[in-house]
């Protein structure tokens, strides 16, 4: 994507030239971010207020309420850089609207975006990611916390496009799981679906998941099932299954979306079979990218994969200054 065919961005921080008012939308009056920064957050599917939050949390550790003494001591005050957000190795990119709202935070005056890419695409080696033109105490002081973020969410991405190219041409589709940083969930499922991903329950409220303890206190997977059916019900439920006799017991009693855990690609082409498209189906445990397309293969619906959030490694991505133009 050519810097052409994306828009110049300018912004404040969250000082006086933050440029958040009350003229704005009612929506976005909590958010100290810019508004069209809030909205671009938005329409990406993440709270703006939460990542303002996030944002903060993180640059208020780095600072532990002191200053950045290496850049206050070496830079003047009044100096003004251009800093390029640049990859170090290939990869899919997710998070630039985040390193933005990190940006504001730290930003006391107006600063420049020019956007090379957006979240959710393939870039190189040395490709541009994003240049912000602000000033150079500013950029150095946000550098470690916008790339901590920035190289998190597009090492998620990377890895999970990595699982999306594999089940590329069957209907499966790479889903995550709650296995989430605390605090950074929003942020690190918003990187699944950058990187091809879809996702799991967001929390244990939107949703039901009837595992094997629950399955034990509930006295059987049907019985499990059915109490939290008839105590929500307007509530998507999975149940968890180990055999095909809990599999045929779940389908019966009426299951949205059964899990299928440690089944192997022919159980799970069996199981494909006895549900004869009754329920959705997903494959967890036993996964790996040089198995994915076999269990693809089978029919199922989805495949779950906890190492796209808690495993995955970081993209190398990295802050390089120059003068301002």
């Amino acid at each position: 994507m050519s810097t052409d065919d994306l828009p110049l961005a300018t912004t404040g921080g969250c000082g006086d030239g933050c440029g958040c008012g009350a003229e704005h939308d009612e929506e976005y009056l909590e958010c100290g971010l810019d508004p069209v920064l809030a909205e671009l957050l938005a329409a990406a599917g993440l709270d703006p207020v939460e990542v303002e939050d996030i944002a903060t949390v993180a640059i208020q550790e780095d600072l532990a309420g002191g200053v950045d003494v290496t850049t206050v001591a070496t830079i003047s005050e009044e100096a003004v850089a251009t800093g390029d957000f640049t990859a170090r190795e290939a990869g899919v990119v997710a998070g630039l609207r985040v390193v933005e709202a990190v940006l504001s935070v730290v930003c006391t005056d107006e600063f420049e975006v020019e956007r090379h890419v957006e979240d959710g695409d393939r870039v190189e080696a040395g490709q541009k990611l994003l240049s912000v033109t602000a000033r150079t105490r500013d950029l150095l002081t946000a550098e470690r916390s916008a790339l901590n973020l920035l190289c998190r969410l597009s090492g998620i991405a990377t890895a999970t496009r990595a699982w999306a190219d594999v089940l590329e041409g069957t209907k499966a589709k790479v889903r995550d799981t709650r296995k989430t940083t605390p605090g950074l969930r929003a942020l690190e499922k918003f990187a699944v679906r950058a990187g091809g991903g879809v996702n799991h329950r967001m929390s244990l409220s939107d949703a039901a998941l009837v595992k094997d303890n629950h399955v034990v206190a509930a006295g059987g997977v049907a019985e499990a099932f059915k109490a939290v059916r008839k105590s929500f019900p307007d509530v998507p439920i999975e149940v968890e299954v180990d055999t095909l006799h809990q599999l045929r017991e779940v389908v019966d009693a009426g299951a949205d979306l059964i899990l299928l855990d440690n089944f192997t690609p022919g159980e799970c082409a069996e199981a494909v079979g006895v549900v004869g498209g009754r329920a959705l189906l997903e494959a967890s445990g036993r996964l790996t990218l040089a198995t994915a397309r076999a269990y693809a293969d089978t029919g199922v619906d989805f495949l779950a994969v906890g190492a796209l959030t808690h495993s995955s490694p970081i993209l190398d991505i990295g802050l390089d200054l120059r003068e301002a133009e």
